[in-house]
């Protein structure tokens, strides 16, 4: 499966928007204000469960006949864009962990 242009750009664009309404404004942090970026995956990580169970509720809907059709295909689009944005981000998170391990000190 592949990721087009447009739906990575409206996934990153979603993480930034959810993350700008609960981070504080950059110039106001404190330097200390650590947790930040721990948060920031955090939040990401829980919407992208919310999407996958979003998902497989209105499949279990649709299967009884009680979901619309379009809104079970959005939803599992949704939750298979969501699921392959975090595996790209950990394979470039391990990608660089491996980089590091292999400098010369």
């Amino acid at each position: 499966m592949t990721i087009s242009l447009s739906q990575a750009t409206s996934a990153y664009a979603h993480a930034l928007k959810s993350t700008a309404l609960t981070q504080p404004d950059a110039t106001t942090a404190t330097p200390t204000g650590g947790g930040s970026f721990a948060d920031l995956v955090k939040s990401s990580l829980t919407d992208a469960i919310d999407a996958q169970h979003q998902g497989e509720q209105l499949s279990m809907k649709a299967a009884t006949g009680k979901a619309d059709l379009t809104q079970v295909v959005t939803a599992v689009t949704n939750a298979e864009v969501t699921l392959q944005t975090v595996v790209a981000v950990r394979d470039k998170v391990v990608t660089a962990y491996q980089d590091i391990l292999r400098m010369a000190i």
